[in-house]
């Protein structure tokens, strides 16, 4: 009965403002702005020296298209590019034995893991990854066997093409794209049908696993192949071929080793939108386990779709199943997060000096309603700590303010949209990439120039 209220339904006015005294810690905690005016920045990472780098995206959803580029943020807060070049997104990076890593999006021409060397040289490592849909190609992470791992989204938001995705753009220029599983899967059948908005007439119908407009028989096999959509890969740094590490993921945004070398990521769930809709799945934390299948596009962190009473949208179908067997019982949860938090990057405090050491700190980007679904108030826009023996989940780094949301949508110079955390090498410091405006208006409508990198330290007496 009353209308969505999330945090990006907001008018913006430039300059944004910046005031660290916004934004709401733990006792003992601080804050500080180390850089702004950047352009959809998305990911930090550091040199030999302890230096700051950070990644900008190049294009986000919407009408915004910028050179993706790897900038050095210097003492004084100002940049200085390193490295610019193409496929965007690009999603994230880490530094490993004088090198970056990046993930590149491919938003049109596929996705790619990049090597980018110090003096701006750019190396393709891996390439052709099917990144032009709804979802991009994330992370990246070294593990400790020296690997490269990333991860890559899905094409759809449920498994089946639809209209909303003609809305965001890539149906347009990709009619034939949709998701590929990773091993062979059996269909059930299920089928939706639509309106076709490429020809402008008539209907069309389409199943799971195909291109739209392609319907779906009971007992029909999709072949599966690598790279495949909905799956953590590693790679060595020097390059070769992707190796599959698990799948059945919706997007692995984040991924970050945590002390004891387990492999954690962390993904964004179903929205409320196209074809197959799914009402009220929160973001995931997930402990990686090397072959297991997650679930999607048949669950939500361990429970089946099949379920009407948790994912039945007000006057639409239950999603049910669209696969007649499943690989295997999807694993359990570390940690579910806000519904259309928008769950992130994330790290892990190594350091006694910060504190929490073994928890995982996650950026929630905030929620993109209308779009993905109703919210009644907004939902993220902060840094979250998790206990993840536990699965208890606290706020660390939250605008002060009678409700949540963006600091634009308050009026303060706080947080706007945390994408990536990442501790310095010491570990006594833990950066948070934030990626600046992005207003809700009919279609995401993200703000040049107003993202910013700030740093949380600790003082004295802060929590253990």
């Amino acid at each position: 009965m009353r209308s969505s209220h999330g945090g990006g339904q907001v008018s913006f006015t430039s300059p944004r403002a910046f005031d660290a005294t916004s934004i709401a810690l733990p006792a003992g905690y601080r804050i500080e702005l180390v850089a702004s005016g950047l352009n959809m920045p998305t990911g930090v990472a550091f040199d030999e020296q302890g230096r700051a780098y950070v990644t900008e995206a190049g294009y986000s959803y919407g009408e915004l298209w910028t050179t993706p580029r790897l900038v050095r943020i210097e003492p004084n807060g100002r940049f200085t590019q390193v490295a610019a070049g193409t496929d965007a997104p690009w999603n994230g990076v880490v530094f490993d034995h004088g090198d970056f890593y990046v993930a590149a999006g491919g938003e049109r021409n596929g996705g790619k893991i990049l090597r980018v060397g110090t003096n701006g040289t750019i190396t393709t490592l891996v390439d052709s990854l099917p990144s032009i849909g709804d979802h991009h190609t994330n992370g990246p992470a070294i593990g400790p066997d020296g690997f490269l791992y990333f991860g890559q989204g899905t094409a759809t938001n449920a498994g089946v093409v639809g209209l909303d995705n003609f809305d965001f753009g890539w149906l347009k220029r990709h009619p034939d794209f949709h998701d590929v599983p990773c091993r062979d899967v059996t269909l059930t059948g299920q089928n939706h049908t639509t309106s076709n908005p490429l020809s402008g007439t008539g209907d069309v119908t389409t199943g799971a696993y195909v291109a739209f407009g392609t319907a779906t028989r009971a007992g029909q096999v999709i072949r599966g192949r690598i790279p495949c959509n909905g799956a953590v890969f590693r790679v060595r740094p020097s390059g070769g071929a992707p190796e599959l590490v698990a799948w059945g993921f919706r997007n692995p945004f984040g991924l970050a080793f945590a002390p004891d070398g387990q492999l954690y990521l962390t993904e964004n769930s179903f929205d409320v939108r196209g074809s197959r809709p799914v009402f009220g799945t929160g973001d995931v934390l997930y402990r990686v386990q090397p072959g297991a299948w997650y679930g999607w596009p048949d669950f939500h962190a361990g429970h089946a779709l099949s379920d009407t009473e948790w994912f039945k949208p007000r006057g639409k179908p239950a999603p049910g199943f669209v696969l007649a067997s499943h690989p295997s019982t999807p694993p359990a949860p570390a940690a579910v997060l806000g519904v259309h938090s928008s769950s992130n990057g994330l790290d892990f405090s190594r350091n006694p000096a910060f504190g929490h050491v073994g928890d995982a700190f996650i950026a929630q980007f905030g929620d993109m309603a209308p779009n993905v679904g109703k919210v009644l108030s907004p939902v993220g826009f902060k840094v979250v700590r998790v206990n993840v023996r536990t699965g208890v989940i606290e706020d660390f780094a939250v605008n002060r303010g009678k409700t949540n949301g963006p600091a634009s949508r308050l009026g303060i110079g706080g947080l706007e949209r945390p994408v990536a955390v990442r501790f310095d090498p010491s570990g006594a410091s833990l950066y948070v990439v934030d990626f600046g405006v992005l207003t809700m208006g009919g279609t995401p409508q993200p703000r040049a120039g107003t993202g910013a990198l700030w740093r949380i330290t600790r003082a004295t007496g802060g929590a253990q």
